[in-house]
């Protein structure tokens, strides 16, 4: 059997449901792991000096800057959007972009780390929530057991029992994110496939950055902090380096190859996968910055890859279902 996704201005994907699936899976663990490498490579700029708000904004204004120049430069026409696709692009840059990075900063200013990680990364439950009740799309046993080991595993590799203090207002900005962080999926998972990828991140990272610049100026950013030196792998690197490293590849990269692989396997399944990212943010701090690795940390590791596992392999028989126009691999 065979599918087709994403036509239209997009142009047509077509193949076996099983090579789209492997695609799809290639791409969000890609992305997984550039999205995992901008903790390690911003927590030393914070230690400089720099608040979360600050490198949220340099990573996310460089990366629009970055984005636009060369798409304008190489791909022009993938700027144009019609009317009807500016509330997509708005709501993907305000909440996909901006919202999610605000909110978790702000979380982890009040509560735990580990336990902000866990409850950003309970979206996955939360697509799944959507699919199965509001799409009315029944999913296979296997993707809420998949899911379940998911989040267990989550927690160990966060170690949310580590500090563990309930704050209100901290859990709901936590939840809060995972919201944002859910809406980042499922508006992904749509405009994925009315524009082309290259030109919704674009726009997406432009608006998210006009929206973080107004409450904190990546411009405003102090010159002495940025050319300090801050300590990265037993190196002493500049503090810019860092921030430009994190731009290009925990940001523009990571939420292109991101979007890119909803063109073939759909957000329950991208947003469960996608979890993998905290393994690669914990391996990268244990390499780079000399933070050790505990037992129920590798044994949380395991158990999150074998959920994200089942996820996918409960996606290799897709069914296919219309939605207008659109006909794209759901479970």
């Amino acid at each position: 059997m065979t599918s087709t996704a994403a036509t239209g201005s997009t142009g047509s994907v077509t193949g076996e449901p099983n090579t789209m699936v492997t695609r799809g899976t290639v791409l969000i663990v890609l992305a997984s792991f550039c999205f995992g490498t901008s903790g390690p490579l911003v927590k030393p700029t914070m230690d400089a000096g720099l608040s979360p708000q600050q490198v949220a904004s340099f990573r996310i204004g460089l990366a629009a800057v970055l984005l636009l120049v060369f798409v304008a430069a190489t791909r022009p026409r993938l700027l144009r959007v019609r009317r009807s696709d500016l509330p997509l692009l708005v709501g993907y840059g305000l909440v996909g972009v901006a919202a999610v990075q605000l909110l978790y900063f702000a979380a982890v200013s009040r509560i735990p780390i580990g336990v902000a990680m866990l409850l950003e990364f309970t979206s996955p439950v939360l697509v799944a929530l959507w699919v199965r009740f509001v799409r009315r799309v029944v999913l296979p046993a296997r993707m809420w057991v998949g899911t379940a080991l998911a989040m267990l595993g989550l927690a160990m590799v966060a170690q949310v029992w580590q500090g563990l203090r309930l704050d209100a207002l901290g859990m709901l900005f936590g939840v809060a994110a995972a919201l944002c962080a859910a809406a980042y999926f499922l508006i992904g998972e749509r405009g994925v496939h009315t524009l082309p990828a290259l030109g919704l991140v674009t726009w997406g990272m432009v608006i998210g950055a006009v929206a973080i610049a107004v409450i904190a100026p990546p411009w405003g950013l102090p010159g002495e902090i940025m050319a300090s030196g801050a300590e990265f792998g037993g190196l002493i690197v500049p503090v810019w380096t860092l921030l430009v490293t994190c731009a290009v590849v925990s940001t523009a990269m990571a939420y292109l190859l991101s979007i890119s692989a909803m063109r073939y396997l759909p957000a329950n399944v991208v947003s469960v996968i996608a979890v993998c990212e905290p393994i690669v943010a914990t391996t990268l701090a244990w390499l780079a910055l000399g933070q050790v690795l505990t037992v129920a940390q590798v044994i949380g590791a395991a158990v999150l890859l074998a959920g994200a596992t089942v996820v996918q392999l409960a996606s290799r028989r897709p069914k296919v279902v219309p939605t207008g126009d659109l006909v794209h691999p759901q479970v």
